[in-house]
Order: C-alpha cells, then structure tokens, then sequence
C-alpha cells in the first residue's frame, strides 16, 4: 500500500478542481494514484471462516459492473477519484433512470444515524419519495454522536428493524460478527448480471461492492466513496478578513495564530478538535478501516500507533490543547462542531466535505455575511503533504435476514431509486425533495428552503448512492451565488465524517 502523494504538478487536465475542493494538495491526490487497497476485507468480519473473500470467490459474489450513460459527467472520474461536474444542468430537460414504479407496496423500517433534529415520518418528503419508488418507509432516526451504542443494543437484541444503516467507523467489536448472523444475503438478487434489474445500481462501481461482502456473503447496498479523504478544515474566512488574519501554512504557523484568535473571554476559540486534520498534516496511515491502520515498511507490517508520524500528530494535537485555544466543549466531547463553528465560537473545525454547501446554504438564509472556506492540507514544514487513499465505500446498508423477498425486493428498488445520477428527475426529488416546499427555482437553480434544509438530509441517501461525484458549477463562494444569494445546483449534505 502506498501514499497518495501530492506534488504542486501532479492532477488531471482541464478544469481546476480547486473551486470544489479548495487545495490542491487533496485535488491532486485523487488522481496521483488511487487504487484499489484490499479486497473485500468486509469490515473485519468476525465470525467468518476466512476474514476475507477475494479473487474468484469475490468475483462470483459481486454484481456486473454497468456504467450508466444517462448523464454523462464533464470530468470523467480517474483512479478512484469523484467524477465532476462544472455546470448547471438544464432542470427542464432533467433525464429519467427508473422509468417504471419498481416497489411493491412493502412496509420498512429503517433505523439510520442522523446529526440533527429528525423530522416526522409524515412529511412531504419521505411521503414523495415512498410514492415514487412504491414503499412505505418509516423511519428510526438515531442520535449519530451515540449510534454506536445504540446499534450495538440493537443489533444484540431479537428485535430488529427490516434495514440497518452501519457507518464504517462503527465496524468494531463484536458488530461485524452480528452482521453475519443476522443480515439477509443480498447476492440471489444482485450479483453478476441478476444486478441489471436495477440499472443505478449495476453502475456503483466495483470496488464499493467489494466492500460489502461480509462473512462469505454479498450483504450490504454501499455508499461509494472517493479515494480521495473527505476530511477538510474548514476556516471563518468572513472572520479572517475582517480579521487580517493570514492562512497558516506550517503546524507551527498554525500554533501561532491560533493564540492570537483566542480570546476566551468573548468565547471565541481557535478552533475545535482537528485530530483529523492533524493525522494528514502528519501523513498518518488512513484510519477509516482496520485494514488501513496497516503498511508494509521493509518488509515488516507496522500499525500506523507505531510510526513517528501518529505521535507527531498527537504531540500537535498536545500543544493545541495545552494551549487552550480549543473550544472547551470540543474537550469535554459534547455539542456539535458545525455549530460552534457557524455561531463564530470557533474559527476553525474539519469535517467532511459536503458541509462547505450545507453550511453555507442554511447560513445564509440566516446570515448575510457568512462565509466559510478551506485551507490547503499542509505538511508540517509547509512541503506537499502525504495523504492516504481511503476505502471506496464508508457506510453500508443491510436488510434484516427475517425480511421476507419482497422487502428485499422493495429494498433494492428504493435503493436503485436514490442512487440515480446526477441531473435526472429521481435525484432531485431524493436529493432535494418536493418542489416549492423542500425547495424553490431561483435563476433556474434549486434553492432549499427552510423545511427542506431541515428534512431533506439524512435519510434516502443512505438507501442507495451513484458513484462519488461533484457538482458545484455555482460554488457558495462565487461572485454570483453572492449576489443573488441563491445556492448552487449541488448535491445535499452525506454524511458526517468517519474517523480518521
């Protein structure tokens, strides 16, 4: 396994991705040399015979890989990087990729992580979408900040819900294991070419199915992820200009100014927990999956708690705290980061990469000055950082082995549903909802609403997912979306980060 290295020449032609990323040392790491890392390790499954399936036995589980050609992306994706897209669509010539209902009327419960207020199961939303695909969804909203907990009680009682959502980072203790005993093989309805009956579906790409076989068995629906990390750290650059306050470009440039913005007496702090940020600032192995805490160094396996570059990291994360320039909720682990951060209390968080739009879009209804930007990922010297390709899918969705067939039919139709591509008539209703209540046209771009910010996220996008893609062409920082003050044809916040 190698690093993903940045270099100021590597990236691919054309457009620049910076107005999607902001650094170009995590753009150029997408495409650097991203590949496949393991075959099919199933989230450590405990309780298998092998720990693995790879090779034949993997191939005969793993669906036929069907690119879709119904919107076909500016920026084709390259070595596991997301595909781009770098302008509005046309709303009125959106493309259909599920031409006929495929559900047939089956009742589901679906317990999913969601970091926010859930909304009830009864409005527009989730009714447009159960209409849609043909089901009756009700969903089980958990508090994210302790779903750990809660699936481990879950998953160890007889009382389970028809489909579970599992983040990769929860894939610890004895969860792999419960996955095996009590989730439904998936593969008697998707692999090999039994997948084209969900043409969305057959297009996720290989290497996210790979990641959900899990004790022998095709068991989970992925959500495909890039190679890229989605980990950002995110500044107040409304503050820093008011401020004059320079971007840092070294760890110990970063110290610096981060005494200098503390005032704890007005509550405002440097800036939250960055153990993220830090473990790529260090180049510290990816920690997303077991499998990734492991490198091959002269010819010996080394856990990423043993190199120099884990206890660089932590002696950086030492020194922030030590010098109280981190929110005191961030050290007493409770609150929510993004709101520390939009209320101006902290300067800086990191966090996965969709809450640069879904920030700044629910901001801005609120504020007019808000803004919020991206550093550069640095090296500690301020060099090219060393960044690590992570896995090609980080959450997971499984359904109950007591299912009968239809609800695993109706599963998979609502999963090929939400994960249609980009600029068709399924994705923006699962990723924006219903027109003139979730969302309004502004300048021909869908705009959120109060309630559609507040309902449409957390939910569908868990049951089903396209390839990792970006689309920003009207990006919250340019001159337009300013002026106008409309949000960009994007893609809904995800999911929050997994650890790092």
């Amino acid at each position: 396994m190698t690093p993903n290295a940045a270099s100021p020449s590597a990236g691919p032609s054309g457009p620049s991705r910076r107005s999607f990323l902001a650094s170009t040392a995590v753009a150029t790491a997408a495409v650097a040399g991203g590949m496949p890392l393991l075959a099919a390790c199933g989230g450590g499954q405990e309780g298998s015979k092998d720990g693995t399936t790879s090779g034949k036995a993997a191939e005969k589980l793993l669906p036929t890989f069907v690119a879709s050609s119904v919107v076909v992306p500016d920026l084709p994706s390259k070595n596991g990087s997301s595909a781009g897209f770098t302008k509005a669509i046309d709303l009125g010539a959106l493309k259909t990729s599920v031409p006929k209902k495929l559900g047939g009327g089956s009742q589901l419960k679906i317990m999913a992580p969601m970091w926010g207020s859930p909304p009830s199961n009864d409005n527009p939303y989730y009714t447009a979408v159960n209409e849609a695909v043909g089901v009756k969804v009700t969903w089980q909203n958990q508090d994210g900040n302790t779903y750990d907990e809660k699936l481990g009680a879950v998953l160890a009682s007889s009382d389970l819900p028809d489909v579970v959502v599992v983040p990769g980072w929860n894939l610890n203790g004895k969860i792999p294991s419960a996955i095996n005993a009590k989730f439904a093989d998936l593969g008697p309805y998707l692999s090999g070419d039994k997948v084209k009956a969900y043409p969305n579906l057959a297009a996720v790409p290989t290497d996210a199915w790979q990641r959900s076989i899990f004790g022998g068995q095709l068991r989970a629906v992925p959500m495909p992820a890039s190679y890229v990390t989605n980990i950002v750290p995110f500044y107040r650059k409304d503050i820093f200009d008011a401020k004059g306050y320079e971007l840092p470009k070294t760890a110990d440039e970063f110290l610096a100014w981060a005494k200098e913005a503390t005032d704890a007496r007005a509550k405002v702090w440097a800036c939250d927990d960055l153990k993220w940020t830090a473990f790529n600032i260090y180049g510290v192995l990816n920690g997303s999956d077991k499998a990734l805490w492991w490198d091959l160094r002269d010819g010996k396996l080394v856990n990423r708690i043993e190199t120099d570059e884990y206890l660089e990291a932590l002696e950086w994360m030492r020194k922030l705290y030590s010098a109280d320039v981190v929110h005191p909720d961030a050290k007493a682990v409770k609150g929510d980061a993004s709101n520390r951060f939009t209320a101006g209390q902290s300067l800086v968080f990191n966090g996965d990469i969709s809450y640069w739009y879904a920030s700044t879009a629910e901001q801005r209804i609120q504020k007019t000055g808000f803004e919020m930007g991206a550093f550069d990922i640095f090296a500690p010297d301020g060099g090219a950082p060393t960044l690590w390709a992570t896995q090609p899918a980080g959450i997971f969705t499984f359904v109950n082995k007591k299912a009968s067939k239809q609800q695993i039919k109706d599963f998979l139709a609502l999963a090929n549903f939400c994960a249609a591509p980009y600029g068709t008539k399924e994705y923006m209703l699962s990723v924006y909802g219903v027109e003139g209540t979730d969302y309004t046209l502004k300048d021909g771009l869908p705009t959120k609403t109060t309630k559609g910010n507040n309902e449409v996220f957390g939910a569908y996008d868990y049951t089903g997912d396209p390839a990792s893609y970006l689309a920003h062409p009207t990006s919250p920082r340019s001159p337009s979306s300013r002026s106008s003050g409309s949000s960009a044809w994007e893609p809904s916040p995800r999911s929050p980060p997994s650890t790092a």
